[in-house]
């Protein structure tokens, strides 16, 4: 269901974006996010249970917070500028302090905070530490691809912006029926690692014939078609990997194990999208040359998704034995 929910807001997102920038203009985008996030906070506060658990708060590890989104950042800005012609220094000095902010995170959580924002200890679990990994990876692919995608319509197909709204939702109909239904039925007989294994070459698969759009393609073919593919296979992987990186954690670190995976999926998200561009920044103009630059992305995403295929091979099989054992 959390994985359902959050594909139903992105496909939301974008059929009301489309929306949005056709009839509007493409600043009404971002503003229409202030009463969404008004209203989120007011349903926190009158719908949300009050956390009457601890006896005393635990202090906010501010350093670790400072150090770990700069670090994220800085690194995300540094390889998004190589995509540019010049400005190769600055560059290479944000992926500097990158670097350096998120090993000063590492030391902070490992010997400074009385309260880590991210236990180390976490780490001991191979659940918790090969599926974050997988979950980096898949991050660096399934979200950027809105953003190569909507590229893709518009600049290659000649799309409106409602019609390329519209174009996304064989993506998310299917990835909700296969997230929400099929596979948690088929949680029950196959392991969890090969539903994850499965999953990403799937994608890869259906990114791999995104990959070949042109100008003249339909939609059935162009991009419906690759749809199937791509959503089956995210469909079938996002479910077991979420479970899977969540499982036999401590009560105590839930907050953390299940903080950790939102964002690595985020971070990976933003690094991920950074790399892309970074490889495929172009010059191009025409159709043409934009679709052979949208399709080395595609390709791209295609190899990184069969690396996190690759990568979850070292998963535990079954995340339901993990809650029962409660170890790796």
């Amino acid at each position: 269901m959390w994985t359902a929910v959050g594909i139903a807001g992105g496909t939301a997102g974008n059929l009301l974006g489309g929306a949005l920038t056709e009839f509007l203009t493409w600043r009404s985008t971002l503003l229409i996010n202030v009463p969404v996030g008004a209203l989120a906070l007011v349903a926190a506060v009158k719908l949300l249970p009050a956390d009457t658990g601890r006896a005393s708060r635990p202090r906010l590890d501010v350093p670790g917070a400072v150090a770990v989104t700069v670090g994220l950042g800085a690194l995300s800005y540094g390889v998004s500028r190589f995509a540019d012609g010049g400005g190769h220094g600055l560059a290479i000095a944000a992926v500097g302090i990158g670097i350096t902010a998120l090993t000063a995170f590492v030391l902070i959580e490992w010997r400074a905070a009385g309260t880590p924002l991210i236990p180390l200890r976490l780490f001991t679990s191979r659940a918790i530490l090969v599926g974050n990994a997988v979950m980096l990876l898949t991050g660096a692919c399934l979200n950027p691809m809105w953003y190569f995608l909507a590229l893709s319509m518009q600049n290659v197909l000649h799309y409106s912006a409602v019609q390329t709204g519209l174009g996304f939702l064989p993506h998310t109909l299917l990835s909700i029926a296969v997230g929400t239904w099929l596979t948690p039925w088929l949680m029950r007989f196959v392991r969890h690692q090969l539903l994850i294994v499965g999953g990403a070459l799937l994608a890869a698969a259906g990114f791999g014939w995104q990959s070949a759009l042109t100008p003249g393609s339909g939609y059935l073919v162009g991009i419906a078609g690759p749809a199937i593919l791509i959503a089956l296979g995210s469909g079938l992987l996002n479910t077991p990997l979420t479970t899977t990186v969540t499982a036999g954690i401590d009560p105590a670190d839930a907050g953390a194990a299940s903080g950790l995976m939102n964002t690595t999926k985020q971070a990976g998200a933003a690094l991920g999208l950074a790399v892309l561009v970074a490889a495929t920044g172009t010059t191009a103009t025409t159709p043409e040359q934009l679709a052979a630059a949208y399709g080395h992305a595609f390709l791209l995403i295609a190899a990184i998704l069969t690396a996190a295929a690759a990568v979850a091979f070292a998963l535990p099989g079954r995340a339901r034995q993990l809650a029962s054992t409660g170890s790796s």
